[in-house]
């Protein structure tokens, strides 16, 4: 149902949206390499925070594309 409403995505929005995940897996990477890194219990909670709620984002943007994987053309857009 909610893919009856959705238009294909642009190239500009596909660049966007894989700059996106390419920037919340290296965020996610280094929050992680970060908590193990540090002795102190609290900031590493938070930093495993931060690395949890980078790959949700990553995962939320995975998905997106995985919607609009059957809208998208088959042939390149001129």
């Amino acid at each position: 149902m909610q893919s009856m409403n959705m238009q294909p995505l642009t190239g500009k929005e596909l660049e966007y949206i894989v700059d996106s995940i390419s920037n919340e897996e290296l965020l996610l990477k280094q929050c992680a390499a970060t908590a193990a890194s540090i002795q102190q219990p609290a900031i590493q909670q938070v930093c495993l925070q931060f690395a949890r709620t980078h790959e949700h984002h990553m995962n939320l943007l995975l998905n997106a594309l995985q919607q609009h994987q059957q809208l998208a053309p088959m042939q390149p857009q001129q």
